[in-house]
């Protein structure tokens, strides 16, 4: 696409480093390469995020980035909604790429700049502009956090974000979802920012692949995207195919510098992270690479990083969330009982997010059930740093977006920079380095939360995971995979418990116990409790053992045998067994092999191990068995018993007397006198015998190395679990230090506000009495001594049995009134000495809101009642005065609102004090006083304090008639009260000589 033909000079106002800027830029957009677009018509979209100070950085960065880059600039800008935008105007005059204000469904096209409008959040789908209307208060919004994940999803590695100057976090979390998704992520260095909280929040992530001013931003950006483009237009990786050999030495480095295999990871997206490193470095070809880690330790580190790279958040995916605090969650905390932990294991957690928020939903779902456990979530991770990260339990203020303001307040403490996981919470976790490829995992647990691991792994290391993850849960322990995982064929060992989610419970399998052999596979069970169970099943079967036998055996004809276990014990004999078996000299025994006959033994022990292992019949023919009248030619049978089902595991021992051979020639006569043909049959019978005994004990000893051998890698990964308790162990250490430092910094805070409160409380020199519900002293101010007297061993006695200096006799009542209803009682007290108090009774709360006793204070006001008696007495003083003198007189206040009045004025001008008290001077009677000459001089009193004298009114009164009055008029101060008063005196002049009138 070209660029559009509105243009604009960029203005005389660029530097001189903007300018040479933007000559290298444009000389490498010159070069033989063509832009991204004009070959595949997929062209990078970057999305900048400012806030304040992003206009300077703006206008440099467009200064310097050329018109025709081939790429769109997309700009998040945080902006007051109040006010209409306009950056595009101010913007214009720095490129000459269009500058458009966003408007709805608007199609992104390379060469344009884009700016979000106030009061909008912004997405993108298929290339398309949506705005969307803010869904949380201004204090909350996070645009560029929201634009940032949006893209990332659509435009995957063609998306670029760069963080410019601002305060706060927004854009931290976005820069995430846009690395992981293989874009390009830019910070201007927070040395040329205006405000630099926005870009050292993007680079605490570690995942800035520059750090640059916006200056030199464009050129690096150019840059990037053109190598990019050539690589994927030479095929410079295959990802198709056997790995290369430069992939495998780039293996086998990672395992030499990192300790841990790849080679087990899917390569797809190895390679895909191999090449975003080879754009960064501006490399060509992975050969060379391969050079540059070699001769680049570091770069090993960064490329681990990169493979290891997560997308985690708070909460993500609330809907899984919710079905596990409402239907998963509730179940197993239901199940638990006594003191039986919740066991719950996180594998690959990253920097803590997801195993904080598990913690939350957790302790949530036991406080809506009321029932509280001790919780044990395991976090895990290859990463060391982001176990540190996890630890230390502290994230940036954008966490807001994905965590309502409930939990933020329960569960999290506000810092200037950010949230930290509350001590509740964190108690709750334990974080540790493991790799759950080949470190031996966390057992007896009730869930695993492995969300988003499995998609990195080729499907024979799935296999090998998922056996592991089914080991390590108990019976109905659950399974939390992410959005995009499966089980796979593993569905017996999984049942389904939420589909779309992706929760599953373990399932009871034959198959699993030998899904994999690198540890144990059964749980261990206490000896007590096996002996219990082995004992219980013995006496079932001890009791069922007659009848049932005895129904095997009337089925067909059996000569005398035995039944045994296979250590050999008698459970059963019929027939007559004594010419093959006889009790053993020495402690009574009922072993068939102690009590055997000479000739029987070796043979018995042979069949027993055959029989055992095997599960065949194993018979001998004739054999020799020195009996209690010579020997007796025997057959020997042992046959397991495989029904019914409580006889499974017995064996049957079968003797039958063996009949001498049809033989009519008489056989040569040996030195013993046997027969020389019966005596080498029976050396050939017993080598036999033995030859066999021998092969049997071979493979028993075999069984047996086999066995030592599953024992000890037993032991083994028994030793691994231990060295990842020691180092659980030792975080745990850490913490603790870190928790005692905390206590300790606490403990001197408390001493420093407990000094602060004694002197407080003593400088103010009110007494102060502390009382708990049950009325008794908990503490006391000095001046409380002067009410009542009290000293420090009163500490802890009822107030009733303290002797009161006060004349009031329902304190008691009162305090109990106040415990009792919460509301709190004032009221005026004297003491015996003269004194007066304000005695004021208020409920004593605890920080957690426990009512816990009283406080009652007392505040000396014997002055101020004195005072107030002073002044009662110097009113009627006043008043006796103003209703002694025969003159009519009126004491107004500057309102001109009678105050009060003489007995002369209501006796001369026949007015009551109802017609008169409160009333304005003016609206006595008919108004009589109305009059311009009087209003005038009122006026001059109460703004200038100038008394008048012989105001004369002549006018017709209420009652008495015409009348002529002389008026005078002053104000009066009172000592101590800012408050003025105005003393109006009449007098009537009527009968004296007529003069001239006003009015």
């Amino acid at each position: 696409m070209g660029v559009s033909e509105n243009r604009t000079t960029p203005t005389e106002s660029q530097s001189s480093s903007s300018k040479k800027q933007l000559l290298k830029t444009t000389r490498a957009l010159k070069s033989p390469t063509s832009s991204p677009e004009k070959k595949s018509g997929i062209f990078p979209i970057v999305g900048i995020g400012a806030s304040a100070g992003g206009l300077e950085a703006f206008e440099k960065f467009f200064s310097s980035m050329p018109a025709e880059s081939g790429m769109a600039f997309v700009l998040i800008p945080h902006l007051d909604p109040s006010h209409v935008s306009i950056l595009p105007d101010l913007l214009q005059r720095f490129t000459r790429m269009k500058v458009h204000l966003t408007v709805d469904g608007t199609k992104v096209e390379p060469n344009n700049v884009y700016v979000t409008p106030p009061n909008k959040y912004l997405a993108i789908l298929n290339g398309i502009l949506q705005l969307m209307q803010p869904a949380v208060s201004r204090a909350s919004r996070l645009p560029i956090n929201s634009f940032f994940r949006t893209l990332a999803q659509d435009q995957k590695q063609n998306a670029a974000c760069i963080i410019l100057s601002g305060t706060g976090t927004d854009g931290t979390l976005g820069l995430r979802e846009i690395r992981s998704e293989g874009g390009l992520v830019i910070v201007q260095d927070p040395d040329s920012a205006k405000y630099d909280g926005m870009p050292r929040s993007a680079m605490a992530t570690g995942m800035a692949d520059y750090v640059l001013p916006p200056e030199e931003i464009p050129g690096q950006l150019v840059e990037y995207f053109q190598h990019a483009t050539r690589g994927k237009d030479s095929a410079m990786i295959s990802v198709k195919g056997d790995p290369s050999d430069a992939l495998q030495k780039i293996l086998i480095l990672l395992r030499t510098h990192t300790g841990h295999d790849f080679s087990l990871y899917k390569q797809h997206t190895i390679l895909r992270r191999i090449e975003r490193r080879m754009n960064v470095h501006q490399i060509n070809d992975i050969a060379s690479y391969v050079r540059y880690l070699e001769q680049s330790p570091g770069e090993v580190g960064v490329l681990f990083s990169e493979i290891l790279i997560g997308v985690t958040s708070f909460f993500r995916d609330s809907g899984a969330f919710e079905v596990l605090k409402q239907k998963v969650l509730p179940e197993l905390v239901e199940s638990k009982s006594g003191d039986d932990p919740i066991r719950i294991w996180v594998p690959a957690c990253s920097s803590g997010e997801e195993a904080y928020s598990i913690a939350i939903t957790l302790q949530e779902c036991m406080d809506d059930l009321k029932r509280e456990f001790r919780a044990q979530i395991f976090g895990t991770d290859i990463n060391a740093g982001a176990i540190n990260a996890a630890r230390e339990g502290h994230y940036s203020s954008s966490i807001s977006a994905n965590v309502s303001k409930d939990r933020l307040r329960r569960f999290f403490t506000q810092e200037d920079n950010g949230y930290r996981i509350k001590k509740t919470i964190r108690e709750m976790l334990v974080f540790a380095p493991q790799n759950i490829i080949h470190d031996p995992p966390f057992t007896k647990l009730d869930m695993v939360c492995c969300r988003n691991l499995l998609i990195y792994m080729d499907t024979d290391l799935q296999r090998k995971i998922l056996p592991i993850i089914h080991y390590s849960l108990r019976p109905k322990g659950v399974l939390f995979l992410g959005t995009a995982e499966t089980i796979g064929s593993f569905t017996d060992l999984f049942g389904v418990v939420d589909k779309q989610w992706k929760i599953f419970n373990r399932k009871e399998s034959i198959l699993a116990n030998h899904a994999w052999t690198q540890f144990p596979a059964h749980p261990r069970i206490s000896p007590a409790a096996q002996g219990e169970a082995t004992l219980t099943a013995r006496r079932t079967r001890e009791m069922n053992m007659p009848r049932q036998l005895e129904k095997i055996l009337l089925e067909d004809y059996v000569p005398p045998c035995v039944v045994i276990d296979e250590k050999g014990d008698i459970s059963y004999v019929h027939g007559r067994t004594g010419q093959y078996l006889e009790p053993a000299q020495g402690k009574a025994s009922l072993n068939i092999l102690a009590m055997a006959r000479s000739g029987l033994r070796t043979a018995l022990t042979t069949a027993i191990r055959q029989v055992a292992s095997k599960k065949e019949k194993v018979t001998y023919e004739r054999l020799q068995v020195e009996g209690n009248g010579g020997q007796q030619s025997v057959h020997l049978t042992v046959k397991p018993i495989t029904e019914p089902e409580a006889l499974r595991g017995m064996m049957m021992v079968v003797f039958e007397e063996a009949k001498p051979p049809a033989n009519t020639r008489s056989p040569k006569k040996g030195s013993s006198g046997h027969p020389v043909n019966a005596q080498v049959a029976e050396l050939e019978t017993e080598l036999k015998q033995t030859k066999e005994y021998f092969r049997t004990t071979i493979e028993e000893v075999e069984i047996s190395n086999q066995d030592l051998k599953s024992a000890n890698e037993e032991l083994q990964s028994t030793n691994e679990e231990l060295e990842t308790s020691k180092e659980e162990l030792q975080s745990l250490n850490e913490e603790l230090i870190t928790v005692n430092a905390e206590l300790q910094g606490r403990n001197d805070e408390l001493s420093q506000a407990s000094d602060d409160m004694k002197n407080l409380l003593d400088s103010t020199h009110i007494a102060t009495l502390f009382l708990d519900t049950e009325l008794d002293i908990k503490g006391f101010t000095p001046a409380a001594g002067n009410i009542l007297p009290l000293i420090q061993t009163d500490i802890g006695r009822p107030i009733s049995h303290i002797t009161s200096n006060l004349q009031y006799e329902h304190l008691v009542e009162n305090v109990q009134h106040v415990i009792k209803t919460l509301a709190f009682k004032e009221t005026e007290v004297a003491t015996k000495d003269g004194r007066w108090y304000f005695m004021r009774i208020t409920p004593y709360r605890t920080v957690t809101n426990v009512i816990a006793g009283v406080v009652i204070t007392f505040n000396d006001i014997t002055q101020q009642k004195r005072n107030a008696l002073l002044a009662e007495d110097a009113r009627e003083y006043a008043q006796n005065i103003v209703d002694t003198i025969r003159e009519p007189l009126l004491v107004l206040d500057t309102d001109l609102r009678v105050i009060s009045a003489g007995r002369s004025f209501y006796r001369i001008f026949q007015m009551t004090p109802k017609e008169t008290d409160g009333k304005c001077l003016y609206d006595l009677g008919d108004r009589q006083w109305d009059v311009p000459e009087l209003r005038q001089q009122m006026e001059k009193l109460i703004a200038s304090n100038a008394a008048f004298e012989d105001v004369r009114i002549s006018r017709d009164f209420p009652h008495i008639g015409q009348r002529v009055m002389l008026v005078n008029g002053r104000q009066i101060r009172q000592h101590n009260n800012p408050a003025r008063l105005i003393l109006l005196a009449m007098e009537d002049v009527t009968k004296q000589k007529q003069e001239p009138t006003v009015g």
